[in-house]
Parts: structure tokens; C-alpha cells; sequence
């Protein structure tokens, strides 16, 4: 047999079936389609609302619990949930177990009650180590409670004890100051009391001396020392009433009281206030004899502010651009008479505004542009001063 010979036929064929086999590569699999993404959905509205009021004055009854209908705002008949005297600021713990109101009289307390089904159980009370306290406020942690004496011009710090109520002061810190305004501010007038949502600090408006005194806070040991910069500052005579910050931290805003302006401030990183920009919250051309500005809150979403007039008897509501600053939406006029104070509720749906002089609640529906809708519900409340909304 020729071994050469068969060999080479054996490779021929060989070549043959490699030819004619497929060669071609298998063609890749089609990427699937990204998927859109899906905005979430709104959680639907609760089906109602409940809300604390704080009374001061002549018919104060103590502090007031109501219900606002989730559909239409109509508020229930308040009911009195602790009978007390000049209950003028009243605020929750974080979980919504305890509230804590003022008590203003010449020397000041603060009272600390456990929240039961529709009433309220009086733990105890504690000085606030000053006169006319005007304002509190709780830290996240829920073991301090901070409060400002507008009298005497001092803020202090009070522990929570783990059952909810009020230990001795741990820390008082008194003001020193004087403004322009000989009647209104011959001295110091600490008005409000705010936690920094991030930077572990306290803010304290003081009218009376035109700062925003600013504290580092010690929640272990309930210690205010001051910061540096000790404060933030208001032109001159303007009076510095209360304040709200951005949920972002990055900024903070104040409303002064005789100024009639709305101040806005970044939030510097060692815990200053550089200002912004400073806006009125009267539109062009109003009366302004008698008339001074009150509440301030930020929507929980970030994106609006409101401020309250009283006199004029109007509600503000400015836009909050990505920088910080405001531009007026809406004048609110027709408000009840005085509207001292007001509250947000946490889903930023709904503001409820108080008349200390008309007596009423009114229910207002926020669009979602953060312009106010009246629903003309109102519903008595003697004396009304402040609202703070459950969680």
C-alpha cells in the first residue's frame, strides 16, 4: 500500500470538511431594553390629621387637641386635653409619646405631659431658670429640652428623663445685649429656640438684641457653650422673632418682628449665619402701623416658606430656589385676626393657622406648587397661639 498516497487523501478530505462546515460565529444575544424607571407614588393622604394648640391670654383654657378631616379640612371642635395657664408654645417628642408646653409667668416653668389617647397626663413641671419663657424646642435624641425666656433674656436646658418628663436644669446661658429700639429692646429678648437638623447645634432668635445666638450642645450632658461666631446678625432694630431651617441644613431663615422681613442665611461649616438676602413679607405699599410678623416655617419638602403677619392679618409664602433664596408666590390675605402662630403637617398638606385675637382655627390645603388654598373651615378656639401636627 502506497502510505504516502493515503495520507495526502486523507488530508484532502480533511480540508474538504472543514470548508464546508459553518464557520460563522453565532451573533450576540440582544441587549434587553433599560428599564424605565418608575417615579414613586405619592403616599395617599391620611384620612385625618391630629394637632395640638397652645393658648395664651384672658380665655386661654390650657393646651387644645383637634382633627382635620384628610379630604375636606374641616377641624374638629377642639377639646381640652390639659387644662393650663398661658400654654402659649407647645412641641412633641421626636416619637409623639410626651408634649412640652411653656407656662409664662414671671418665673417661668415648663411642663411635660405623656400623650393618652386623646388627653394628656401632666408628668411634672421644671423652672426655666428665667421669666416669660416664650418658646422650646426637643432634640432628635429626645433627651434634652431647651427653652428661651423672652423676660429675662436666657435660654436654658432641661434632661428628659427615659418616662418622658423634665429633670433640673443642666445649663442656663443669659444674654447680653441691647438694639435701637428703646421700647422694644433695651435688653436682651430671647424669642426662639431651634436644633440644626445636622450640625448638633442650638439657634436662639433674640429679639431683643438683634442676634441669632448660636450654641454648641452637649446632649450627653445637656451643656450650652457658645460657638464661634457666637451669633448671626439682623439689621439693626429689625428684632428677630423665630426661625426655620432648610431640611438640608444649608440654610436657615428668620422672620423679624418689627423689620417685617424675611432674613435668609446660609449655614456656614463652623455653625455661622452669612445672610443672603433679607425680604419684606408685606406686599408693596401696606399699612405697616401695627403690624408685625410671628410664625415661619419651611415646607418639609424644601421647596416653599411661609411667614404670618399679624395686623395685617396675612400669610406669606415664598419659593426656595436650589441656592438657598426666596422669591414671593403668594400674598395670603384675610387671615384670622392675629395669626400668632401656625403649623405644617408633616406631608407638608396642610396648614392650619391660628387667630389669638379672632378665635379660630382656618385649615389651609397646599398645592403643589406650595401656594395656599383656603377651604373656608374654621371652627372656634379661644386664644389660640400655636400648633404643632403629630407625625
Amino acid at each position: 500500500m502506497n502510505t504516502p498516497r493515503l495520507l495526502l487523501a486523507a488530508f484532502a478530505a480533511l480540508l474538504v470538511g472543514c470548508q464546508s462546515a459553518d464557520t460563522t460565529a453565532p451573533a450576540p444575544a440582544p441587549k434587553a431594553a433599560p428599564k424605565a424607571k418608575v417615579a414613586p407614588k405619592a403616599k395617599p393622604a391620611p384620612a385625618q390629621y391630629v394637632f395640638y394648640v397652645g393658648t395664651a391670654g384672658a380665655k386661654a383654657q390650657g393646651v387644645l387637641r383637634c382633627v382635620l378631616d384628610g379630604k375636606t379640612g374641616k377641624i374638629s371642635a377642639p377639646t381640652v386635653a390639659a387644662e393650663a395657664k398661658s400654654a402659649s408654645y407647645v412641641a412633641l417628642s421626636p416619637d409623639a409619646k410626651f408634649l412640652y408646653a411653656t407656662a409664662e409667668a414671671a418665673e417661668g416653668a415648663v411642663a411635660a405631659y405623656a400623650v393618652e389617647g386623646d388627653k394628656l397626663r401632666l408628668l411634672n413641671a421644671e423652672a426655666s431658670k428665667g421669666k416669660g419663657p416664650t418658646h422650646l424646642a426637643v432634640d432628635a435624641a429626645r433627651k434634652n429640652l431647651v427653652v428661651v425666656n423672652y423676660g429675662s433674656g436666657s435660654t436654658t436646658a432641661l434632661p428628659i428623663k427615659p418616662d418622658g418628663s423634665l429633670a433640673a436644669a443642666s445649663s442656663s446661658v443669659q444674654h447680653v445685649g441691647t438694639g435701637p429700639n428703646a421700647g422694644r429692646q433695651s435688653g436682651p429678648h430671647a424669642h426662639g429656640v431651634y436644633f440644626h437638623p445636622r450640625n448638633g447645634r442650638a439657634y436662639v432668635a433674640d429679639l431683643g438684641t438683634d442676634d441669632v445666638f448660636i450654641y454648641k450642645f452637649d446632649a450627653e450632658k445637656g451643656l450650652l457653650t457658645a460657638n464661634k461666631p457666637k451669633s448671626g446678625r439682623v439689621t439693626a432694630g429689625e428684632g428677630p422673632r423665630h426661625l426655620a431651617f432648610h431640611p438640608n441644613g444649608k440654610f436657615a431663615y428668620v422672620n423679624t418682628e418689627m423689620g417685617l422681613n424675611v432674613v435668609a442665611f446660609s449655614v456656614e461649616r463652623n455653625g455661622g449665619l452669612k445672610q443672603l438676602q433679607s425680604l419684606p413679607t408685606l406686599p408693596a405699599g401696606a399699612e405697616t402701623k401695627g403690624v408685625s410678623t410671628a410664625e415661619i416655617f419651611v415646607r418639609p419638602d424644601g421647596k416653599t416658606l411661609y411667614v404670618s403677619n399679624r395686623g395685617h392679618d396675612s400669610l406669606a409664602v415664598y419659593s426656595i430656589a436650589q441656592d438657598g433664596k426666596l422669591a414671593l408666590l403668594q400674598h395670603v390675605l384675610g387671615t384670622p385676626a392675629t395669626p400668632r402662630g401656625f403649623g405644617l403637617s408633616a406631608d407638608g398638606r396642610w396648614l392650619v393657622c391660628a387667630g389669638q385675637k379672632s378665635g379660630t382655627l382656618n385649615a389651609y390645603r397646599i398645592g403643589r406648587d406650595g401656594k395656599l388654598i383656603d377651604t373656608k373651615q374654621a371652627v372656634e378656639a379661644p386664644a389660640a397661639a400655636a400648633i404643632v401636627f403629630v407625625p
